[in-house]
């Protein structure tokens, strides 16, 4: 509990005042008596969203005021639309903040209210911002000499079904996001081919604007492969992405008979990819220090290849179970190891720079944009641009430290590991300073003109639905072919009584859901 002395300031920005949670009983009871001769007083409220205005009478002295509990901006109370800015700023589904509200018994304003201040004001800051951080990150890059990027695309599904591709391009030497490309799969024939349009429209944008590149680093993705060959542009493989599928394959293998000997050896041979990608200057490098490892699991340390013709490690190593030449688990782990297309992988590897700060964003993403929930396009590219805010704020923020003064750490234990454990630096609890930013820009610039932000938010073009293509019957018709395979009978009376209370089949019908303007009627 706080005491505090304060004077009512005027000139504080509607955003910047505390605000309370006030019980109505409790408030009501300031209004119960008249101030001039303490007569009991005809009190009413008139509420909207947060909005709440008391008009206070008194019939013997008629004494009459009015109080609110907030101010206006235009006609739009400024609690309205300052809730609106902190759910859709902070990435939170307003759904789920209406569910709280309604259990602790505060009040909200309509979903209808949130989308409008939504289209109106808040998507049009968010793109507005982006593009002008963006310009400023494209100004810096265009004055150096080169560039290395790391790219990746995201899908706003599981599986081979996803409607949206986001493709994120990352500045790999300060792990911030460049740029990100929102392709919807009918724009580019499915959704196979959205990871390829994405990049080029990245690249594109960075050509443009002076940006000189040094090297891209990717997954394996083929056309992602070919593209780059065609373009000319040194293309890099992501070492984790390499190694993953690798140890996919020895999973499988361990797990036939007289394999089992494998797993043994699987930590050992993931650290040797690392070393390889880390240790050398040039492809045929690394294809001469990968392939050594099957001369080492046979206890044998010299090597024909003179690129490097002996193992680096000490004469002395620690006595374990060597593979014998020829069995069944060597000749199948030697298949594994040197198949031609992983050969060409290991080939390119990277050798210092990895994406792994690209599935750290992907994974902030989710938080902001979950996979379960369906976006509109603009909704989706504005969580995006909202997840970059984030991750570009707090990906480097320094370590903090433990209570004796030293760095501290922290133990996770992810489930790939299966048991296994990883040892993780804890950083400084991450700040949201854009958060603030954003609702700041929004009430003292959008607001008051939003024309020109709203400008920069029309330039984007948005591309049809994916429903736009395929014919749509008539509530008639779908009532019609309606049938139950377990109850036709019960739905055939439910129908029936439908139609006799509306007098007739409805003609169409309103699903809304969070996320989607008032107007559009796709789930969101």
């Amino acid at each position: 509990m706080t005491t505090e002395s304060s004077t009512v300031s005027q000139a504080s920005l509607p955003y910047d005042v505390p605000k309370y949670i006030v019980y109505e009983n409790c408030l009501l009871e300031l209004f119960e008596l008249c101030p001039v001769c303490s007569s009991m007083c005809d009190v009413r409220k008139t509420i909207r969203g947060t909005f709440l205005a008391v008009d206070q009478t008194c019939h013997r002295c008629e004494f009459n005021r009015q109080w609110k509990s907030q101010p206006f901006i235009g006609s739009t109370p400024a609690g309205n639309i300052h809730l609106s800015a902190a759910v859709y700023f902070t990435g939170t589904s307003f759904i789920q903040m209406k569910k709280v509200f309604n259990a602790f018994g505060v009040r909200s304003m309509r979903y209808q209210a949130f989308r409008k201040h939504a289209k109106t004001y808040l998507e049009p800051a968010i793109v507005w911002k982006w593009k002008r951080a963006q310009q400023v990150e494209l100004q810096s890059l265009s004055q150096q000499s080169k560039v290395i990027i790391g790219g990746d695309m995201r899908a706003d599904s599981p599986g081979h079904c996803a409607k949206f591709g986001s493709y994120t391009v990352m500045n790999l030497e300060t792990s911030t996001v460049i740029d990100i490309q929102l392709v919807q799969s009918n724009e580019v024939g499915g959704s196979y081919y959205m990871e390829k349009e994405g990049l080029k429209r990245s690249l594109a944008l960075l050509e443009a604007s002076g940006v000189t590149l040094d090297c891209i680093v990717t997954d394996r993705h083929l056309q992602i492969q070919k593209y780059l060959r065609e373009k000319g542009i040194t293309q890099y493989y992501d070492v984790w992405h390499i190694d993953k599928g690798m140890s996919k394959n020895i999973d499988k293998l361990a797990k036939e008979k007289d394999c089992e000997v494998v797993k043994k050896w699987q930590q050992s041979i993931r650290n040797h990819l690392y070393w390889t990608a880390s240790s050398s200057k040039t492809g045929p490098e690394k294809v001469a220090k990968w392939t050594s490892v099957i001369n080492h699991i046979h206890n044998i340390h010299t090597h024909e290849d003179p690129l490097f013709p002996k193992c680096e490690h000490s004469d002395v190593i620690d006595k374990r179970r060597w593979l014998k030449p020829g069995s069944k688990a060597s000749y199948r782990l030697e298949k594994v190891l040197t198949n031609k297309r992983f050969i060409k992988g290991v080939e390119k590897l990277s050798p210092h720079h990895q994406t792994s700060s690209l599935e750290a964003f992907h994974s902030v993403v989710i938080r902001f944009a979950p996979k379960s929930v369906v976006y509109p396009f603009i909704g989706m590219l504005c969580r995006l641009y909202l997840s970059a805010f984030h991750f570009n704020e707090n990906a480097n923020r320094p370590q903090s430290t433990s209570a004796l003064g030293g760095p501290a750490f922290k133990l996770a234990f992810p489930k790939a590991k299966k048991g296994g454990y990883s040892l993780k630096r804890r950083k400084i609890e991450p700040t949201f300073c854009y958060v603030n930013e954003l609702i700041a820009l929004t009430f003292e610039s959008v607001v008051p003109d939003p024309a020109p932000f709203t400008e920069e938010l029309q330039k984007i073009t948005i591309p049809e639905d994916l429903c736009a293509e395929f014919s749509v019957p008539s509530m008639e018709e779908a009532i019609a072919g309606f049938v139950s395979r377990f109850n036709p009978a019960q739905v055939e009376n439910q129908l029936r009584g439908a139609s006799q209370s509306s007098g007739g089949p409805t003609t169409s019908t309103t699903v809304v859901q969070e996320g989607a303007t008032a107007e559009v009627q796709t789930p969101y």
